[in-house]
């Protein structure tokens, strides 16, 4: 018995039926986007969506329709996540929850390391004046805030500190580069006219001038 023509699409059959339409491609994204607890990779949905699909040319329609809405389809990295608007975020306060502050320590040494990333350990302790304790840099382990990066070709082969993906879903930037620069920190009262720790600026701003193009033949793959 052969199946009639216009048989109603089969999600879990997918080579057995034509492509479904990006409308229908963009509804199976926003569900998964919409269950997932992590940020989700192109590459992830393009393994749950039926064969034949293109979820990223799904998720920049989906992101497009989103746009203005109450909950937004945001990049996080090379993942996307389905994130509350920002200037909503007050109305999910329902109790007062009080947290811990990171020490100076932690707060100076992870903006040196999402400021200059990669940077390994010494060029750390050299920036800030200071030896490196080990609490630190679990501190910010534990927070899922930096990682390990790449080891330098450099005699010792040192390993270098980069930020997260989550540290960057934390703070609702899409990558380094969307960091603030150092007049947007004065300007909203986080801070004195001291400056970042070690006189690190963003690397966008015009004051920074660090070229780091050909520093790839410093790094182990």
């Amino acid at each position: 018995m052969t199946e009639s023509a216009d048989a109603p699409f089969d999600p879990k059959s997918p080579g057995l039926f034509p492509v479904p339409p990006m409308a229908e491609q963009e509804r199976m994204v926003e569900a998964i986007l919409f269950a997932s607890a992590e940020p989700v990779s192109i590459a992830e949905l393009n393994k749950r969506l039926p064969e034949g699909c293109d979820a990223a040319e799904a998720v920049s329609h989906l992101r497009s329709r989103y746009a203005g809405r109450g909950v937004h389809v945001v990049k996080v990295g090379d993942l996307w996540a389905m994130r509350t608007a920002p200037d909503l975020g007050w109305l999910m306060r329902t109790e007062t929850v009080e947290t811990r502050r990171l020490s100076r320590a932690a707060t100076e040494t992870l903006a040196i390391i999402a400021y200059h990333q990669p940077v390994t350990r010494a060029e750390i302790e050299e920036i800030r004046g200071v030896s490196l304790s080990r609490g630190t840099i679990d501190q910010l382990m534990e927070l899922d805030w930096i990682r390990f990066g790449r080891r330098r070709m450099t005699p010792g082969r040192p390993l270098t500190f980069v930020v997260t993906d989550g540290f960057l879903d934390h703070f609702g930037l899409e990558s380094p580069r969307d960091l603030p620069g150092l007049k947007e920190l004065r300007d909203a009262g986080l801070l004195d006219s001291r400056g970042l720790p070690g006189g690190l600026s963003n690397p966008g701003d015009d004051d920074e001038g660090e070229d780091l193009t050909g520093q790839s033949e410093l790094f182990e793959d």
